[in-house]
């Protein structure tokens, strides 16, 4: 009987354990954390986390889903066709901090007001989330990132009764303004940027996608209200960590614009040349060819064969065009084909064509590939010249 009374005791004490251990005290806080920029490109859009802190039970830890795995099988192929699994992980909060005190971060954390039930139930939801069969998440840049995922659980934990009004500094803009706002706008990472996303994300957002960065978390957060009974979503707001003033290098020199300055000039210098001489420069041809349209075959694989949402409908088509590719070998044939003189004709007009997307706000693109159209568009009428002449 007592043997019966022991086993009882330990099953039920083994079972019950692990369910107190995830019962918050009435003193128990949630907080919201955003961290600023960083000096990476993959940091440069800033961070969001929960903190869950209860002095009474000696928890203070934090949750973030902005975890992935560089050791994943096929991690590079994954990234590069949009199927990218990001994951909720958890930290101990003050080795959370520090990690970002040592990248000189800003850390900002706004005490969210919930009542006793609204925080287990936060703290359940996560607890849950980060069990190994549910922690995983298809990630995406703008609809499911760790900034919306911060957003979308909040709105769980309360029934959905968040008002989130727009901040006073609100403005209209489009996803890539949204962006490039993150951004000096002449960098390799802005370039890559606008060449490789579409028209798609030069369309005005709502004010809720712009919660898509996480500092327009901590905004949004700082103005919404619950609704029906009206109270301030967050109760108090404080900054852990200021960044600390840092001198910033001049890099023009090394920038696409004056890069990319460079080869265009080369490019309308050797045109110059050659016009001088009455002769063609094969080798840069072929070299302008090769490389417009070994983009042009990347672009066209970004849009159709991979699930990334924001590279759909890109008009830099209309300057690495994929055809390029396949008919270098007319650029060593001593007399052209018409048609050739035709398809310089047709690449002419996608350059105006591209410039008439840009002066009417279809797509945006990268200000450091303005002196290299230029070179192209040159460089296109003395072919056409000199293949009419030849």
């Amino acid at each position: 009987m007592y043997k019966t009374l022991l086993f009882l005791f330990l099953f039920l004490f083994v079972e019950t354990s692990p369910a107190q251990e995830n019962i918050l005290s009435p003193e128990a806080e949630i907080s919201v954390l955003t961290i600023a920029p960083g000096a990476s490109l993959n940091d440069a859009f800033g961070h969001n986390a929960f903190r869950v802190k209860d002095p009474l039970n000696n928890l203070d830890k934090t949750f973030d889903y902005g975890r992935f795995d560089f050791e994943a099988p096929n991690f590079y192929l994954n990234f590069a066709r949009g199927k990218l699994n990001y994951s909720l992980g958890t930290s101990n909060y003050y080795d959370f901090l520090s990690f970002y005190v040592r990248q000189n971060r800003t850390v900002k954390e706004q005490v969210i007001n919930l009542s006793y039930e609204e925080k287990q139930k936060l703290y359940d939801f996560l607890i849950n989330n980060y069990k190994p069969e549910n922690r995983g998440y298809l990630y995406d840049f703008f609809f499911d990132n760790c900034a919306t995922k911060i957003k979308d659980v909040a709105n769980i934990s309360l029934n959905n009764t968040i008002n989130f009004n727009t901040p006073k500094e609100y403005k209209e803009a489009t996803f890539r303004t949204l962006i490039q706002n993150n951004l000096n706008r002449n960098s390799w990472g802005s370039l890559g940027i606008d060449i490789c996303l579409g028209s798609v994300i030069d369309k005005n957002t709502t004010a809720e996608e712009h919660m898509f960065l996480p500092e327009n978390i901590y905004k949004f957060f700082d103005n919404a209200l619950i609704k029906n009974s009206e109270k301030q979503l967050v109760k108090e707001s404080r900054v852990l960590y200021a960044q600390k003033e840092i001198l910033k290098s001049n890099t023009f020199f090394t920038s696409p614009l004056f890069i990319l300055g460079i080869i265009g000039v080369l490019i309308l210098f050797i045109t110059y040349q050659d016009s001088q001489k009455k002769k063609q420069s094969v080798w840069l041809d072929t070299f302008i060819f090769s490389i417009t349209g070994i983009i042009g075959v990347l672009l066209l694989l970004l849009w159709f064969a991979t699930d990334h949402k924001g590279t759909h409908q890109n008009y830099n088509l209309l300057w690495a065009c994929a055809l390029n590719i396949f008919i270098i070998q007319q650029l060593f044939r001593k007399k052209v084909s018409t048609w050739f003189i035709k398809y310089l004709k047709f690449l002419i007009i996608l350059l105006c064509l591209l410039t008439l997307h840009w002066i009417i706000g279809i797509q945006v693109f990268a200000i450091g590939l303005i002196p290299l159209l230029i070179a192209l568009l040159f460089r296109y009428l003395y072919l056409i010249s000199y293949y009419n002449n030849g």
